[in-house]
C-alpha cells in the first residue's frame, strides 16, 4: 500500500476567468474520488484520486482528511508531510495560509493554524507524558538556496543526514511554541519575509518552495523514552508559463529556478514509480533533497494537487493532474522512527567514520580516486558512519554533487563578471566616444577663429610698417611747418 495521499481541490472561478470564458469550467464530478476533465482539445479524460475537494468544499474538509490522521502519526514518533502543488494562481498558498495568516475567521483559516491547533490540542491531552514540546522553523527555498524566514542573516542553510537516516536542514532557527497566538505571531513574521513577486496570473506569486517544520517531542513518564515526531507543510511556489505570466528580469529568473526544481521533482517521482532504475536522483535540487524523506518511504505524505477549474487553465491543470497520478503510484514501505532511550545513544568519531568511508571505497575505486576523494572530504568537511554500501554511494554522490554545485556557482560567478566587464567596456567605448567627438568639436571651432576671425601674418606686418611711418613722420612734417 502506498504511504502517499493523492488529492486533488478545484478552487472557485475568479473574475477574469468568468470575463473570459462565463461560468464554464473544465471538468465534471462523479462522486468525491473521481471527475471527468476536458482537456485543450476537448477531450474527455477520467481522473480518480483518494479525495476531491471541489469549489463548494471548505478549508476544514482539506484539514480533517489530510492533516489530522498525521498529527495523530507525529504524537506516535511517525513523521508526516503535506505538499501543495499546482501552477501559480491556483490557490496552494490559500489553501495553506488562508486569507491571512492572522485576520480571518474560523471558516477560512488555512492547513496552517489548524495543525498549530491539532497539536497544541494533542500535547495538551497527553496524560502519559513528563515533558512534551513544540518547536517550529521555517525556510524557504529561493533561487536554489535555502534561507532561514526567522533569521535572515542565514541565507544558505545546508542539507544534511542525521544517523536515523533522516534529512534535515542543518542551522534552521527553532522556536518554541506554547500557544497558538505565539506560534502566529511567528509565522507572521515568517511569511512577511517570504520572496514574492507580481505576475500577470497572481499579485503575490510565491517566488520560492516555503517549508514550516513542527517538531514534537514527548518523553515517556515511566522510562524515559522520548518520542520525536515531525510534521513538515510544503507550500510550493507554482509552476509558470512565461507566456501567461509576463516575467521578465529578475522574475523571470526566478521562473526559471521554479520550474527546474519543479522538474526535478517530477524526475524523481517517475524514477520511484516506473521501477526501471535503482538510482533516485534526490540531489538533483535542494528541493528534491528535503522531500527525500516525504517520497522514500520515511514520512507519512500527502500531496494536494491545486487546480483552476477555467477552460483558459485546461493544460496546466492536465499536467498538474497527471503529476497527481504519478506519485500515486509511488509504492515505498512506511518506517517509523523507533523510540530512543535518553542518553543512549552510540556515538561515533569523525575521523573513524571518514576512514571507515575511504576503507570501504578502496574495494570499488582505484588508489588514486580514493585519494581524490580523501581530500575532498578534507575540503568539505564530509564525515558520517556508514552503514551499507548505499550510504557508501551516497557520501560518494554526495560530493560529486557538491563538486558539481561548485563548478556550476564558478561559472556563473564569471558569466556574471563577463557581463559586468561587458556592460563597463560599453559605457568606457561610449564615454571615449563623447570626448572624441568633444574633442573634435573643440578643434573645428579653434581652426574657425584662427582662419576668420585673427588678422594674417603678413596684415600684421603691414599695419606696423604704415604705423611707424606715420610715427615717424610726424616729427619732420612739424618741422618744416615751423621753418616756413
Amino acid at each position: 500500500m502506498s504511504n502517499v495521499t493523492i488529492s486533488v481541490r478545484f478552487r472557485p472561478l475568479n473574475s477574469s476567468e468568468r470575463r473570459g470564458y462565463d461560468d464554464a469550467i473544465c471538468f465534471q464530478a462523479l462522486d468525491a474520488k473521481s471527475f471527468w476533465f476536458t482537456d485543450e482539445k476537448e477531450d474527455d479524460v477520467l481522473f480518480c484520486f483518494d479525495k476531491v475537494f471541489y469549489p463548494d468544499c471548505g478549508q476544514a474538509d482539506v484539514y480533517e482528511f489530510l492533516a489530522m490522521p498525521i498529527i495523530g502519526d507525529a504524537m506516535n514518533g511517525i513523521n508526516g508531510t503535506i505538499i501543495t502543488y499546482g501552477q501559480t494562481g491556483a490557490g496552494k498558498t490559500y489553501s495553506m495560509e488562508g486569507p491571512n495568516i492572522f485576520d480571518c475567521d474560523e471558516h477560512d483559516k488555512g492547513l496552517l493554524q489548524r495543525v498549530v491547533d491539532g497539536l497544541l490540542e494533542s500535547l495538551k491531552s497527553s496524560t502519559d507524558m513528563a515533558k512534551c514540546t513544540l518547536k517550529l522553523s521555517m525556510v524557504e527555498i529561493y533561487m536554489d538556496k535555502i534561507r532561514d524566514l526567522f533569521d535572515l542573516s542565514k541565507d544558505n542553510l545546508q542539507i544534511k543526514q542525521g544517523k536515523n537516516q533522516e534529512m534535515y536542514i542543518s542551522g534552521a532557527t527553532e522556536i518554541s511554541i506554547s500557544n497558538a497566538l505565539e506560534a502566529m505571531r511567528s509565522l507572521s513574521r515568517g511569511i512577511a519575509n517570504r520572496a514574492v513577486g507580481e505576475t500577470q496570473m497572481n499579485l503575490a506569486s510565491s517566488r520560492s518552495h516555503c517549508l514550516y517544520i513542527f517538531l514534537v517531542q514527548r518523553e515517556s513518564v515511566t522510562d524515559g523514552r522520548m518520542r520525536t515526531g515531525k510534521i513538515v507543510l510544503v507550500d510550493l511556489a507554482g509552476s509558470e508559463k512565461v507566456e501567461k505570466t509576463g516575467a521578465g528580469g529578475r522574475i523571470l529568473d526566478e521562473a526559471k529556478k521554479i520550474n527546474k526544481s519543479l522538474s526535478s521533482l517530477g524526475n524523481v517521482i517517475n524514477a520511484l514509480t516506473t521501477g526501471k532504475t535503482s538510482h533516485i536522483p534526490y540531489r538533483d535540487s535542494k528541493l528534491t533533497r528535503i522531500l527525500r524523506d516525504a517520497l522514500g518511504g520515511n514520512s507519512r505524505t500527502a500531496l494536494l494537487c491545486c487546480c483552476s477549474p477555467s477552460p483558459s487553465n485546461a493544460s496546466e491543470s492536465l499536467s498538474t493532474l497527471r503529476f497527481g497520478t504519478r506519485a500515486k503510484l509511488i509504492k515505498t514501505p512506511l518506517i517509523a522512527i523507533a523510540s530512543e532511550q535518553k542518553d543512549n545513544i552510540e556515538k561515533t568519531t569523525p575521523n573513524n567514520s571518514h576512514d571507515r568511508v575511504l576503507e570501504n571505497l578502496r574495494m570499488h575505486l582505484s588508489e588514486e580516486d580514493v585519494d581524490l576523494l580523501e581530500e575532498l572530504f578534507m575540503m568539505k568537511g564530509i564525515s558520517f558512519d556508514p552503514q551499507s554500501p548505499e550510504d557508501i554511494e551516497s557520501a560518494y554522490d554526495d560530493v560529486t554533487f557538491q563538486i558539481i554545485s561548485s563548478v556550476q556557482q564558478a561559472v556563473e560567478d564569471l558569466r556574471d563578471m563577463a557581463e559586468q566587464l561587458t556592460r563597463e567596456n560599453s559605457a568606457l567605448k561610449a564615454e571615449n566616444n563623447a570626448l572624441k567627438a568633444e574633442r573634435a568639436s573643440h578643434q573645428m571651432d579653434l581652426n574657425h577663429f584662427n582662419v576668420e576671425e585673427m588678422p594674417s601674418f603678413f596684415g600684421i606686418i603691414t599695419i606696423g610698417i604704415v604705423m611707424g611711418i606715420i610715427v615717424f613722420s610726424c616729427p619732420l612734417f612739424l618741422l618744416l611747418v615751423l621753418r616756413r
